[in-house]
């Protein structure tokens, strides 16, 4: 069955895609999630649906473009008015995403024929990928992947502590642009993948898996990006025996890894008690 399923060429592309963007958002997450920044990239998947149906609405074929353009306007967006506001965090974060769901919903809806297209973004498509999404998703990963273990010890000590990290010389502005930069990239591109409402489940659940069996952060790190490589590629595979979505058995698959590690973590508590 297994052979059956990689002579596919849609299934090739699809578990490749999983394979590359599983590990690389488990990554990202082990930071997004120890800097709590899970409610951002909830803002940031959401807010997509705007340039999504910005894209159709001029037109395109393919709203990638749109899609990412608008979800780095509307990161920075968030982070301006952070700056420059009294408003709490998470009130723009909520007046965004809300807003934004709200114009997309509103957009799609007057455009009759692209209705449709709600639902595949809302749950994704990671079946419908083309070769230039799997060299997109590559080129996304290597950037990133790069960017996060040249930076590793800058951005640890950003994580523990900021005003540390400016006094030990980390150029914490540009640090924490560029960070979330990569973070919006990697919300918008996977949105294709799991759609808007399950993309964050690549970011935060193998992370928060990884996180419950780690000592340290480096055990965290491989934990994580180890529980991002099997339930991603795991879930592509059971999706199709099964025949059921491919993006909700992805983020079912790692929900039984994080399951299956809070229950590892007890089990390692009562042992070590035990002796």
């Amino acid at each position: 069955m297994l052979k059956e399923m990689l002579s596919e060429p849609f299934m090739q592309r699809a578990l490749i895609l999983a394979l590359l963007m599983g590990p690389f958002c488990a990554l990202m997450g082990v930071f997004v999630t120890a800097r709590k920044l899970s409610f951002f990239s909830e803002t940031l998947a959401h807010s997509s649906l705007t340039g999504v149906a910005l894209g159709f609405w001029w037109g395109l074929s393919d709203p990638t473009f749109t899609q990412i353009l608008f979800s780095v306007f509307i990161a920075f967006g968030v982070i301006w008015l952070k700056e420059n506001t009294k408003l709490l965090t998470d009130a723009i974060m909520a007046v965004v995403l809300s807003g934004s769901v709200a114009a997309g919903v509103v957009i799609l809806s007057l455009m009759k024929g692209y209705r449709g297209e709600l639902h595949r973004y809302l749950f994704g498509d990671i079946l419908a990928t083309g070769s230039v999404q799997v060299v997109a998703g590559g080129i996304i990963v290597v950037l990133g992947t790069l960017f996060l273990f040249s930076k590793m010890r800058s951005l640890t000590l950003l994580t523990l502590n900021e005003e540390l990290a400016k006094v030990s010389g980390v150029r914490v502005r540009g640090l924490n642009y560029i960070f979330l930069l990569f973070l919006t990239l990697t919300v918008a591109f996977s949105v294709q993948l799991l759609g808007i409402i399950l993309v964050t489940s690549l970011l935060v659940v193998p992370a928060a898996a990884g996180r419950n069996l780690a000592h340290n952060l480096r055990q965290h790190l491989i934990l994580g990006v180890c529980i991002g490589f099997f339930s991603s590629g795991l879930g592509v595979i059971l999706s199709y025996y099964f025949d059921l979505p491919c993006g909700p058995v992805m983020a079912l698959t790692s929900i039984v890894f994080f399951i299956l590690s809070v229950l590892a973590s007890l089990v390692l508590k009562v042992f070590k008690r035990s002796n």
